[in-house]
């Protein structure tokens, strides 16, 4: 099988007249002449209602660990120092620089959340047009659907990460490359390539898109002669691709990599939820490992286990229909087959990596570039279920979403919409301005630290070296704040009690020196815990502020457990 453009929009869109279809007036039919009738503004009122439903996603709520930690580094006072601060990071420097210019629109959750909005409203019409262009029209509506309301999707492009954006950047490149090979056009190659370029200056996951897209080409190029200026830019467009990876490398990855902190932020990823998205050799099973998280990425994809189960095999289906599909070379589109190969490749390679320890693979959202991919394989399997009826495919991509928001549940690490409300964030400011005096110790955790240095003293650059080697300290607003490396991203109570003493005696405190504890982020529970586990906290009485933060006070010298450090 192999698809031209005109032959697979007659197939969405079929010319019948009511008797020769067979099928009753019903709203599947309406909706179907609704679409033929009028296709662009169906397309500006799905395009619409998915910027809204974006705008309303990145309203109302402060920002978590990671969205302060971009604006933190984005927030030096020159753009050296704020590409430098970025060097820090476990991703390229495109989007803190972006941020460290959008800053003067506004400070606003919003107003920085808004170029991921923007990002990711982009990304559901270019996998519309890349879908419709490549697969045909009814599969094209449907990844459309998926995309714009899908509520992980949605969470990616009301964030302040580099997900929206690197989503934008892929599904255009795919839709010029798909261009560029069916009309022949080197100018159309050009532009896949400066938008795979933006890709990979925005996350490193771009260079296994990088990797599967030239594989794609490469079985394009064996099926059928193209162009030699087509061939040349591909080939140049290769070799920057190849030289911006060198250069984020050698100036990036490899110094990263090489400082002390490094082992300990891959060792807090790889133990927690991150610890299945990696392979254990003697520990896990090849072929499980990459069934297990392949449908964790259909799980994470939707948002929901069983209708992530479900269209991971819909996905299945997809890809044996494609690859089976007939092939027919005299035509300049691509062949049934070579499409399946492109929808499995980034899979393959990603699972490779995951294997080789060097990317991690399945449900979270560092396995966002496959978004497409995945939609893709989705959204023509029910086409084709569907065909000829568009309805019917539509109605089942609603029927989709509506039981993903209304059942589904999102991946570690979230925090729920009514938790992170920004009224509770406004609310524990006011509290600590009211209650903690001036040159009062706050301690918090790695993540902590990221919301209390934004929304107390976001001027306050910290220093790269630390006054202590588990410990990092700062002046903050009349406050002496002491937080912990990222070896201890998240208090417990056993890693609180312990740090707690050597803190303590780090920084020579005082008996009857205050000391409150601020917690904030995903995953938070000590108050509750040492509440619950030891009757010498039974009095800490922590003010909440949602789930997912809390203040309380504790006095150097007080009781502590028995068998903690202090209490001997």
């Amino acid at each position: 099988m192999s698809h031209s453009r005109h032959d697979l929009q007659e197939e969405a869109f079929p010319v019948r007249s009511q008797h020769e279809s067979g099928l009753p007036a019903s709203w599947e039919r309406l909706l179907e002449s609704r679409l033929s009738a009028h296709p662009r503004l169906a397309a500006a009122i799905v395009l619409a209602a998915g910027f809204l439903v974006r705008v309303w996603a990145a309203s109302g709520t402060f920002l978590n660990p990671d969205e302060a930690l971009h604006l933190l580094i984005a927030h030096g006072n020159s753009l050296a120092r704020a590409y430098q601060a970025s060097l820090t990071t476990a991703h390229p420097p495109l989007f803190i620089l972006v941020l460290y210019f959008w800053r003067a629109l506004g400070t606003s959750e919003f107003v920085l959340r808004l170029p991921s909005v923007i990002a990711g409203t982009v990304f559901c019409w270019m996998v519309f047009k890349w879908m419709s262009y490549t697969f045909g029209q009814t599969a094209g509506w449907i990844a459309f659907v998926l995309t714009a309301f899908l509520p992980p999707v949605i969470a990616l492009s009301s964030e302040v990460r580099q997900y929206a954006l690197l989503l934008c950047f892929l599904g255009t490149a795919t839709y010029f490359l798909e261009r560029a090979l069916t009309e022949n056009s080197a100018s159309k190659m050009l532009l896949s390539f400066l938008f795979l370029y933006l890709a990979l200056l925005t996350h490193y996951s771009a260079v296994l898109f990088a990797g599967a897209i030239a594989g794609y080409f490469l079985l394009r190029l064996t099926a059928r002669r193209l162009p030699a200026g087509v061939i040349v830019t591909w080939a140049v467009g290769q070799a920057g691709a190849l030289g911006i990876f060198l250069t984020l490398y050698f100036t990036h990855l490899s110094k990263l990599w090489n400082r002390a902190s490094q082992p300990a932020i891959h060792g807090f990823a790889s133990d927690s939820y991150l610890r299945t998205s990696y392979f254990y050799p003697g520990h896990d099973n090849p072929l499980l490992f990459g069934l297990g998280r392949s449908f964790g990425v259909f799980q994470f994809v939707f948002g929901q286990l069983a209708v992530g189960d479900i269209a991971g095999l819909i996905f299945i289906v997809g890809a044996v229909l494609l690859i089976r599909g007939k092939a027919s070379p005299q035509q300049a589109g691509p062949t049934s087959r070579q499409l399946g190969i492109l929808l499995l490749l980034p899979f393959v390679l990603t699972c490779g990596a995951a294997m080789m320890d060097k990317y991690p693979y399945g449900g979270t959202r560092h396995s966002a570039f496959l978004i497409p991919f995945v939609v893709a394989g989705v959204s023509f399997a029910l086409a084709k279920l569907a065909d000829p009826r568009i309805g019917v495919g539509l109605g089942a991509a609603i029927l989709i979403v509506i039981v993903c928001h209304l059942v589904g549940a999102p991946h570690r690490p979230y925090m729920r919409r009514q938790d992170q409300s920004s009224i509770h964030m406004n609310r524990a400011l006011d509290s600590i301005r009211r209650k903690v005096s001036t040159g009062d110790v706050a301690f918090l955790d790695f993540q902590s630290n990221f919301l209390f240095n934004y929304y107390f003293c976001p001027d306050v650059i910290i220093p790269a070296s630390s006054s202590a080697p588990a410990f990092w300290v700062y002046p903050c607003a009349g406050y002496r704040v002491i937080f912990t490396g990222p070896e201890t991203t998240i208090f417990t109570t056993d890693t609180f009690l312990r740090r707690w003493d050597e803190m303590v005696r780090t920084f020579g405190l005082k008996r009857g020196d205050t000391v409150w504890v601020f917690q904030a982020g995903w995953d938070i529970g000590l108050a509750r815990e040492l509440q619950t586990r030891f009757p010498e906290f039974h009095e800490i009485n922590p003010q909440t502020f949602g789930r997912n933060i809390t203040l309380f006070k504790l006095t150097v010298g007080q009781p502590m457990p028995s068998g903690s450090p202090q209490s001997n």
